[in-house]
């Protein structure tokens, strides 16, 4: 019975093990104020339940993307990794990361707003990378492991630092700014998310070379914004 169960053991902590480890990078650099475990492991379950509304949202605009162009194009594969599949991912953990730390008496610094944002990226990556490594195996723990769960790190940082800001401008009463800047937590994450998934897949056979060079960039801009927040961090 034991070694019935080991090989999936095997492949859901080779799934589970890259975002750990990426989760206690960013818990340590919190280093003002350390978040209550309570809420950052309701912020990996609100990552888990965004990936059931970004797969909703995913299945009815591929539909409409179907309806509209009947056979995959470029301008399809642009709209479907742009549009679709980035905003209906980035959206739903905002949505849900929103919903659980808006007005939270924890949420009193400004790197809190991307250890929120990190926690329900990852929460989100945690998961999807599970029904990925049990169905296409170890092979594919690695890949993702250097590439999809740091990439979801990734675009938690970005939307974590501008939903920070929205956040300190509401408490200082500046509503439009704040309205800006939430704007901003959405859109460029989704951006980053759209151009990572199109030169993975869209452009997987025609520019490998591209797709490392990005993904290698975003890594290090966001490993030097975390150590700048971190080291920046005040109060709000």
């Amino acid at each position: 019975m034991f070694l019935f169960y080991l090989p999936n053991a095997i492949l859901i902590s080779a799934a589970v093990i890259p975002a750990v480890a990426l989760l206690v990078m960013v818990y340590r650099a919190d280093r003002v104020d350390k978040e209550h475990p309570a809420l950052l492991m309701r912020l990996l379950m609100m990552g888990v339940f965004a990936t059931t509304i970004a797969k909703l949202a995913e299945y009815v605009g591929v539909i409409a993307l179907d309806t509209l162009f009947g056979d995959e194009t470029l301008l399809y594969n642009v709209i479907l990794y742009f549009g679709v599949v980035a905003f209906a991912e980035e959206g739903a953990k905002y949505v849900l990361l929103k919903r659980a730390t808006w007005g939270h008496a924890e949420f009193n610094c400004r790197f809190d707003g991307v250890v929120y944002a990190v926690f329900v990226s990852l929460g989100f990556a945690l998961w999807e990378n599970i029904g990925y490594v049990l169905t296409n195996g170890l092979g594919t723990a690695f890949i993702r492991a250097l590439t999809a769960v740091p990439g979801h790190a990734c675009f938690g940082v970005f939307m974590g630092c501008w939903y920070a800001q929205a956040y300190a401008l509401a408490r200082q009463g500046d509503e439009q700014g704040s309205k800006s800047f939430r704007r901003l937590a959405v859109v460029l994450p989704a951006l980053l998310h759209g151009a990572y998934d199109f030169l993975a897949v869209a452009m997987a056979y025609r520019a490998v070379w591209l797709f490392m060079a990005f993904v290698a960039v975003m890594f290090i801009v966001t490993y030097r914004l975390i150590v700048r927040l971190s080291r920046e961090d005040t109060y709000l």
